[in-house]
């Protein structure tokens, strides 16, 4: 299992949010670039990247960030925010980022992700409040269940799903290990745990099942109640 830290941008700014709340975004670092080299030092392979203004406005926005981060680190890069069609898709595989995360378009078009999927390194971001999925940077709710969109993605060429419950995001209230073995059961891809991940005892709880290949570690790192260097020599 892969622990990929992540970095939240708002505004160029490193930030992590509460539930997902923009007015909640608490600022870790004006030199974003410097924390993917931390995060390689630890051991990290890969770089769980978002582009919350992005998110919101629906497409693309800390280019210029996202483009200095990618220069200044050797980690693989997977990225998500506003990622709605084929034009921003290939700007950032050609920036050299290494697989992009679609998440609200995959709700309201599957076949986009389907298509893409043949052409890139595609992974599908699922996040859910009390098990439904939200979209438009989590600002709404649909009637879709989370695990019934999962299971949309089962063989269509999606590398990866990336699951977030919602309510636990930037919380450190634990992460929500059944609803990530939903997702893991329904969609039978490689699925990666976000939301609410507070400490090792979370890490070890996602290990326990052997069906989640990953977790995405924010707010711990930045609060220090995961040693980002100790946690991955743990899971090696």
């Amino acid at each position: 299992m892969d622990i990929l830290p992540a970095i939240d941008l708002k505004d160029g700014l490193a930030v992590r949010l509460s539930k997902g709340l923009m007015q909640s975004a608490k600022i870790y670092s004006h030199a974003p670039w410097e924390l993917a080299d931390e995060f390689e030092k630890a051991g990290a392979k890969w770089l769980h990247l978002v582009d919350l203004n992005g998110a919101f406005a629906g497409e693309p926005k800390n280019l210029e960030v996202i483009k200095k981060i990618r220069d200044k680190t050797n980690l693989q890069i997977e990225l998500g925010g506003g990622i709605r069609d084929e034009e921003s898709i290939k700007k950032y595989i050609d920036m050299g980022i290494n697989r992009v995360i679609l998440g609200s378009i995959a709700l309201k078009n599957p076949k986009f992700v389907e298509d893409m999927s043949k052409k890139y390194r595609v992974a599908v971001g699922i996040d859910a409040i009390d098990g439904f999925v939200a979209v438009e940077g989590w600002a709404q709710t649909s009637n879709i269940k989370a695990s019934v969109l999962a299971q949309k993605f089962a063989n269509v060429g999606v590398g990866a799903i990336i699951c977030t419950d919602v309510s636990k995001d930037g919380m450190l209230s634990g992460v929500n290990v059944e609803f990530t073995l939903e997702i893991a059961n329904a969609s039978k891809l490689p699925t990666i745990a976000s939301g609410g991940v507070k400490d090792m005892s979370d890490i070890e709880a996602l290990l326990k099942t052997k069906k989640i290949d990953g977790v995405i570690v924010g707010k711990a790192y930045y609060e220090g109640t995961i040693d980002l260097k100790e946690a991955i020599s743990r899971l090696m």
